[in-house]
């Protein structure tokens, strides 16, 4: 089981810990099932950089980055070097803590 800590840039928002979630599932299903909204414009098909976020720790704990991802992650907007899409972070079998940000999706229309 992982404990998630979600941050945002987006001033007013105020970080969320997710604690007790299960492996099998990306941060981007694990943010919308708790009503964290993460634009996904393509379907979770890592066809877009809508679910683009910071991933700040915890990157052991999912797949190293493909290169059709990092693809992606050049279009998105502020990439920086922990730059994931959501979609493509899907928590591998045993458990720890991930630090995730979410970069300021209120200024963005479209992909």
């Amino acid at each position: 089981m992982y404990t998630i800590k979600f941050k945002f840039e987006q001033k007013g928002l105020t970080p969320i810990t997710l604690e007790n979630i299960e492996p099998g599932q990306s941060l981007l299903e694990v943010a919308l099932e708790n009503n964290i909204e993460l634009h996904h414009n393509c379907g979770m098909v890592c066809a877009c950089s809508t679910c683009h976020i910071y991933l700040e720790s915890g990157d052991q704990f999912v797949p190293e980055i493909t290169d059709k991802e990092e693809d992606f992650i050049d279009r998105a907007r502020n990439p920086r070097i922990n730059s994931r899409l959501g979609c493509q972070c899907v928590l591998e079998d045993g458990s720890g803590v991930i630090e995730l940000t979410l970069p300021d999706q209120s200024m963005i229309h479209g992909d």
